[in-house]
């Protein structure tokens, strides 16, 4: 129903940038979310960022200040900019686009994107 591609990913020294490209296609629903998770080896994937489309942005509170979640809506695209990269943001990057349709939600995941934040 709802396709991901994922971009962006990559080796940066610490308090580099990188911007994480995610764009959705298939389907198209009034009532979503759409944004980023993250995982290392060993941990639970946690939020990263995530917009509603009622226009909400929430923050994992470790990158606030330091990473923007944006929408393009004509392109069905969301984009992170990761400013002041630190070494505990190195991990595996996934998209996921939630979804609302037929009185459920929906999770539909990136193949994911390695962001490694060493010197």
């Amino acid at each position: 129903q709802v396709q991901l591609v994922e971009s962006g990913g990559g080796l940066v020294q610490p308090g580099g940038s990188l911007r994480l490209s995610c764009a959705a296609s298939g389907s198209i629903f009034t009532i979503y979310t759409m944004g980023w998770y993250r995982q290392v080896p060993g941990k639970q994937r946690e939020l990263v960022a995530r917009k509603t489309s009622g226009g909400i942005t929430t923050y994992a509170d470790s990158v606030k200040g330091r990473f923007t979640l944006s929408r393009d809506n004509a392109k069905n695209t969301v984009y992170l900019q990761m400013n002041n990269l630190k070494p505990e943001d190195t991990a595996v990057y996934y998209c996921q686009h939630a979804v609302y349709s037929d009185s459920r939600w929906s999770a539909f995941w990136g193949q994911g994107t390695q962001v490694t934040v060493s010197t």
